[in-house]
């Protein structure tokens, strides 16, 4: 029995590890909320009006074309995504299309989209769309890739038969978790194309830019220093001033 539930409202972890920004500035991105209690004041309870459930796309939830898909006013079908306990298809793996016109074929992963439960292999499950079309300009029609479901319309090809497979995450001896194929007991690689980001191909290729990059051996400057004391009080110390004035006493009943 598969249980399915609605579309939540936070990315994957593929999906932050591609952006290479900070998870807090991707929420920052995406995440509407309309209003909310001011902060700062004891007396008013911490609550909000926000959006709960994201319809996630193609387009990535940092961008503009996120945002306009999920629009307050737009009124969409529900989308329900099954649960998925452990991810297991990477950027660049090996997989056999199981379902559509190219049932059968095989190709490499392209893009992962972890929310939907989605990977787009690189030329295959294409349809026709047209872009650019206005009254005076009739458009072009390019070649897309329409994404595919990791849980019925793929699997991984085992690396020994070239064969469709099940497989299963292991521990070798040395304790790396790796993924084993159900056919031949073979190991199937996580491939290298994973560690791909939006700024650099893999780590080790990364050459860091002086101007905007904080370097690995930059020294941590601490400048500045809490205090039990008040904005005033630090001016006064600044100025020389000492107070010397006795407060008057106030009672509460």
């Amino acid at each position: 029995m598969r249980i399915y539930g609605f579309l939540g409202k936070k990315v994957g972890d593929l999906t932050i590890k591609y952006s290479n920004f900070p998870e807090s500035f991707v929420k920052r991105s995406y995440e509407q909320v309309y209003w909310k209690n001011p902060s700062n004041y004891p007396q008013y309870p911490k609550a909000q009006v926000a959006r709960k459930q994201y319809r996630f796309t193609t387009n990535r939830p940092w961008t503009g074309q996120f945002r306009l898909q999920n629009d307050r006013n737009m009124h969409r079908k529900k989308v329900f995504v099954e649960p998925v306990g452990e991810w297991s298809f990477f950027k660049g793996d090996r997989v056999e299309i199981m379902v559509g016109k190219d049932k059968g074929k095989q190709g490499i992963v392209q893009q992962v989209i972890q929310e939907r439960n989605w990977v787009i292999v690189e030329g295959l499950n294409t349809h026709l769309r047209v872009v650019g079309k206005d009254k005076n300009f009739p458009g072009i029609t390019i070649q897309s890739e329409a994404p595919l479901l990791v849980t019925t319309d793929v699997k991984l090809v085992d690396p020994e038969t070239l064969k469709p497979t099940e497989f299963q995450w292991r521990y070798t001896e040395e304790g790396d978790k790796v993924r084993v194929s159900m056919a031949s007991s073979r190991i199937i690689p996580i491939p290298k194309s994973s560690e791909e980001t939006m700024d650099f191909k893999s780590k080790e290729l990364y050459i860091e830019n002086v101007d905007k990059d904080t370097t690995a051996d930059a020294a941590v400057k601490v400048t500045f220093a809490p205090k039990l004391r008040t904005f005033e009080m630090d001016i006064m110390e600044e100025m020389g001033i000492k107070e010397d004035r006795v407060p008057a006493k106030s009672y509460w009943y």
